[in-house]
């Protein structure tokens, strides 16, 4: 699959060609000329995860994405994001990638991403770290620090771990692997490539032994499916894992939130919502900084600890009688309902829509609290709603679920 990337060198001429009703500057068809700079993993701003890309000396602008890179008579790319903050610098997406696409909806029927082992590594370029963790002189690799808990390689890998090997192919103490003609690239570009549900053997370095694990590799995905677990082999002194897990990786903060309705639950003016990328982005292209820091922080760094879990926030109070005061406490995380930690937005809705206490209590972040009496909360909401104009108390998906609920306890 790589064959024609591989012929793909620096220098290399090309041309690509946009669409006239979407390219920027006329009507007619555009054509640009360009060259390749550097081929390597690049963080795809659509994507949500790096992926190896070309990068290109020529602009691609608003209407340039998806038209075609051409180099003699073959494809060798679709464009498809530039570097902001510099001239002439653009990437296309390279042939593998494309053709790893199309396969995963050939055999599927849909688009199921790309895998990742979930891991978070640390390159062992300083000789003292790689003496601390009993590497012989010729041994290399990147030191496991950060595992995510839903993943495969959680329970089979640890952290401190040292991954010497990926499928048989030696990584580097930069985390880097043999690529093309004196090239080197990360190790995540082999974890990429591989088929959803495709194992991966796996040498690591454990307490200075050196141990074989067999993973099964899952994409990232913003859904759950199920999860099934397999058997532990020992096998001739190194412990060799068969690990199976039917799940697609969630982070717990959604990078993108693409083809779906927000979600959302409102109850005596509070706007409960998940905690997503999109929402922080609301604060404009320097959401980083405008953002609330710890939402920030958390959308960043955290992981999810047990499938669907999601962090759901108080967003903002639509102002009444029965929620004075409480218009401080927007843009807080929840953390618990009458005592109850919760899960994610449906269990919150579920929470309160069966509350059978006289007084509904909802603890905030930061040790806020929100106290209603819930009879009065609940007519208040519908005073609300009509207020602003909003048709239903909470979004189609949580609504769809609540009829399910009620449709059940019917039967």
């Amino acid at each position: 699959m790589l064959n024609f990337l591989l012929r793909i060198s620096l220098c290399f001429s090309f041309y690509m060609s946009y669409c006239p009703c979407l390219d920027a500057g006329g009507d007619n068809i555009s054509v640009t000329k360009g060259v390749v700079s550097r081929v390597e993993p690049t963080q795809y701003v659509h994507g949500a995860t790096q992926l190896m890309a070309i990068q290109i000396d020529a602009a691609i602008n608003p209407g340039n994405s998806g038209g075609p890179a051409i180099m003699g008579n073959k494809v060798a790319g679709v464009a498809f994001q530039n570097l902001s903050g510099a001239e002439n610098i653009g990437y296309i997406i390279p042939v593998p990638v494309i053709k790893h696409f199309i396969a995963g909806i050939e055999e599927s029927g849909k688009y199921m991403g790309f895998c990742s082992m979930g891991l978070s590594c640390q390159p062992t370029e300083n000789v003292q770290l790689r003496n601390h963790f009993k590497m012989q002189p010729h041994m290399t690799g990147v030191l496991v620090s950060k595992i995510n808990p839903l993943s495969d390689a959680y329970g089979v890998l640890k952290k401190d771990d040292i991954i010497l090997e990926f499928d048989g192919v030696p990584i580097a103490n930069d985390g880097t692997v043999p690529f093309r003609n004196r090239e080197r690239i990360t190790f995540d570009h082999l974890v990429s490539m591989k088929k959803p549900n495709e194992t991966a053997l796996v040498k690591v370095l454990r307490n200075g032994e050196e141990h074989a694990f067999t993973i099964t590799l899952q994409p990232v995905s913003n859904s759950f499916k199920g999860v099934v677990f397999t058997s532990m082999v020992k096998m001739s002194g190194d412990l060799q894992v068969e690990f199976s897990l039917i799940l697609q990786l969630q982070p717990l903060v959604p990078v993108h939130q693409f083809d779906k309705l927000p979600s959302y639950y409102i109850f005596a003016g509070l706007v409960f919502v998940p905690l997503t990328q999109p929402y922080l982005h609301e604060y404009g292209e320097d959401w980083y900084n405008t953002s609330p820091r710890r939402l920030c922080e958390r959308a960043l760094r955290e992981l999810p600890k047990r499938a669907g879990e999601q962090l759901v926030i108080l967003s903002q109070v639509l102002m009444d009688d029965i929620n004075a005061g409480y218009e401080r406490l927007a843009e807080l995380q929840v953390k618990k309902v009458n005592g109850f930690e919760i899960k994610n937005l449906k269990h919150l809705c579920q929470l309160v829509e069966n509350c059978s206490r006289e007084s509904l209590r909802i603890d905030l972040d930061d040790d806020r609290v929100v106290a209603l009496n819930y009879e009065s909360a609940r007519i208040a909401t519908s005073r609300i709603l009509e207020r602003h104009r909003i048709p239903s108390r909470m979004s189609i998906d949580l609504l769809s679920e609540q009829n399910s609920l009620l449709m059940d306890s019917a039967e």
